[in-house]
């Protein structure tokens, strides 16, 4: 039991009680940065006793199995199911009638693999995100700072959570630091953008809580449930195999539950609340948004839907949700194309990039699963520094509008090699991280159906349109400038080549060398895929390349070599 799991969540919490009690806007900014730095070398510490441990053997923890974890009980009651009340009926003694359960709740934290690099993320995308906005933030900056800690504790417990209940406590509780952080610190429309972000996703969250009640219902309605009937991983274990529920119990379940996490994600059509949130939300509150809390959604399928109804997840799942991927991967592109302003194009661009994510993880294999995970990691570091770079120019000129910039290159070298750098990385360019995950998740698909991987291709192409067109329209030919009254236009400076060179390096590390990150994920995914080997009748991943495919990822084979 790993007692460093929940300072993971009560240090920002602290963090926030101590900036709200200082009340000192300077105070405010270097406690919070040193808030988030302990945080992260926290987690940092977590990965390294967490590569020290070996995996959970799949007789033992099933299909969902947290490496490091910390587990306290904090109530107990007892559940009576129908042939308790049945039996008490008939007036049989006490003793026979007493055949309640006693269910437990629990503080039940842990890390996998999956959800080990989300936490390394956040925490790095939240010092990032404090150090972006070390001036910008002048009004109220407790309180912002307050929020953005607030909502670092919620997206680190959802992934830690392997309880239901505390998923959704935390899955609930990032909604409303980032509504603040948008209806107050927001663009022209913040209020409506906050409120039309809060109503959609709220929404979504009641059905899924719907499905969490639903599921955990049916399972205490069976005989011998676990006394532990939130814990995920005992769940897994208990619905896997002949243990399953049956086929309409689990679509009803996956409908409930995905109905929130789609909005999330966002898949399309459910994505409108995000190019408006993105818009108006502050530079934090973008990379915080786009970096982290919209993988709560391609999480929570990943948590949920696929290891604890995978009849529903064959039957339904797949052809709605891969769908509604390849839909949202060219629409986004195409929205993208369309857009003028900078901080627009790339809210859309997510919808499109995380279709990739969804793609690859309904191609129920390794290899798509693996691609789904690392394609999550690399739209966090890609997608975070965008928005870090656009904040940045929009700092300097107080515009993101396309057709008032041109030539920037000549004017702000570093931040035009940012730019440059982020978008081939988001673009996929062999070397760099977006390739290794967009190439994973379509090799995935093309096992399961080739069709949906042929249209999703299209959004590679797609992507380098609009991405290099935005380029060369902005920062490339004759030097276009807004008036900026006077004021010295200055290069990236020192705080803010600090916010963004960690996740360039990252970006770069991940697309020459993805070995140690998919071997932190491969047990856990090779356990998610072994459910659908099963279910469908057909390999894990091919033979001789399964080495290959998910601890590599680059060279062929040893035996194919020879």
């Amino acid at each position: 039991m790993s007692t460093l799991l929940p300072a993971l969540v009560l240090l920002p919490l602290a963090t926030a009680v101590v900036v709200m009690v200082l009340r000192s806007a300077g105070a405010a900014r270097w406690i919070s940065l040193l808030g988030s730095l302990a945080t992260l070398v926290i987690s940092l510490v977590l990965a390294a006793q967490f590569a020290s441990l070996r995996p959970v053997s799949d007789s033992v923890g099933g299909p969902v199995r947290p490496r490091v974890e910390f587990r306290h009980t904090w109530l107990t009651f007892s559940w009576a199911d129908a042939r308790t009340h049945e039996a008490s009926a008939a007036g049989l003694p006490a003793g026979l009638a007493d055949s309640g359960r006693q269910v437990r709740l629990e503080f039940f934290l842990g890390l996998d693999g999956i959800s080990l690099l989300l936490v390394l993320l956040t925490a790095l995308l939240l010092v990032s995100a404090v150090l972006v906005s070390w001036e910008s933030i002048r009004v109220q900056a407790c309180e912002f700072y307050a929020c953005l800690l607030v909502l670092e504790a919620g997206l680190i417990g959802a992934f830690c959570a392997f309880d239901l209940l505390l998923f959704y406590v935390f899955f609930e509780v990032t909604l409303i630091p980032l509504f603040f952080l948008i209806g107050i610190w927001g663009g022209p429309q913040r209020q409506y953008a906050a409120y039309k972000f809060f109503l959609y996703t709220l929404a979504g969250s009641v059905l899924t809580l719907v499905g969490l009640i639903a599921l955990v219902l049916a399972v205490l309605s069976r005989p011998g449930a676990s006394c532990t009937p939130f814990a995920i991983p005992e769940l897994a274990r208990q619905l896997s195999g002949e243990g399953a529920l049956p086929l309409h119990l689990q679509c009803g379940i996956f409908l409930g539950l995905s109905a929130g996490f789609m909005i999330k994600v966002p898949l399309f059509p459910f994505h409108t609340w995000l190019p408006l949130a993105h818009t108006e939300a502050p530079t934090a509150g973008s990379v915080i948004l786009a970096g982290v809390l919209l993988k709560l959604g391609t999480y929570g399928f990943l948590r949920l839907c696929l290891p604890l109804l995978p009849d529903a997840t064959l039957v339904l799942g797949v052809p709605l949700i891969a769908t509604l991927a390849v839909i949202g991967i060219v629409y986004g592109a195409f929205c993208s194309l369309a857009q003028q302003d900078i901080k627009k194009l790339v809210a859309y661009s997510s919808v499109s990039h995380l279709g990739f994510c969804m793609l690859g993880m309904f191609a129920l294999n390794a290899e798509g699963i693996s691609g789904s995970v690392l394609q999550m990691v690399n739209h966090g570091l890609s997608t975070g520094a965008l928005f870090l770079l656009v904040g940045m120019i929009y700092d300097r000129y107080h515009t993101r509008m396309m057709p008032d910039l041109g030539g920037l290159a000549a004017r702000l070298p570093l931040l035009a090699c940012g730019m440059v750098f982020i978008c081939l990385s988001s673009v996929g360019l062999p070397g760099l991280n977006g390739f290794v995950g967009e190439v994973l998740s379509l090799i995935g698909m093309f096992k399961f159906n080739a069709a949906y991987a042929v249209v999703g291709t299209t959004g590679i192409i797609l992507g380098a349109w609009y991405l290099l067109s935005m380029l060369q329209r902005s920062f490339f030919g004759p030097l276009k400038e807004p008036d900026v009254q006077g004021r010295p236009v200055t290069d990236l400076n020192g705080r803010e080549l600090a916010a963004l060179l960690p996740l360039v390096a990252l970006c770069l590390w991940i697309g020459v060398y993805p070995k140690p990150v998919l071997d932190v994920i491969r047990p856990d995914v090779q356990a998610v895929a072994r459910i659908y080997e099963k279910q469908t009748g057909r390999p894990e991943v091919e033979p001789r390349m399964s080495d290959t495919v998910i601890t590599d990822g680059w060279k062929i084979a040893d035996s194919e070599k020879q």
